[in-house]
């Protein structure tokens, strides 16, 4: 499982991921939940539980849908703020993968996710590569 975009919210995370597979999938999430758990409850000085749920995960297949999820993943932070009746932020959402060390996510390897999405999908001739 490849991890490419994220941002955390107040009570739970939006994560953009690739993997090979449900299996493989399942197994990363797995992992990674675990070492957000064992990081936060760390960093909080407690233990115990972190995730209440499990995760919901949806297959991408189109451009847009691709698209929409990186713009909704990426940009969700003005959302809550204005939801919450805040000043809506104006720069990249500092808890997101936009404002995140390089170390923390992998360059895409997926057509989709690295260029695909970038195409409106009313563009004529959008090729693929």
């Amino acid at each position: 499982m490849r991890l490419t975009h994220y941002s955390v919210q107040g009570n739970h995370l939006h994560m953009i991921v690739e993997a090979e597979g449900e299996n493989a999938l399942s197994r990363g999430m797995q992992g990674l939940c675990i070492r957000i758990a064992k990081g936060l409850n760390r960093t909080m000085k407690r233990k115990g539980k972190v995730f209440a749920d499990r995760y919901h995960a949806h297959i991408l297949r189109k451009r847009a849908e691709v698209r929409n999820a990186v713009r909704y993943v990426l940009q969700n932070v003005h959302v809550h703020a204005r939801r919450a009746g805040r000043e809506d932020t104006t720069g990249p959402d500092r808890y997101s993968s936009l404002s995140a060390d390089p170390a923390a996510i992998v360059s895409p390897r997926t057509w989709l996710l690295r260029v695909g999405w970038k195409y409106e999908a009313s563009a004529p001739g959008a090729a693929r590569g």
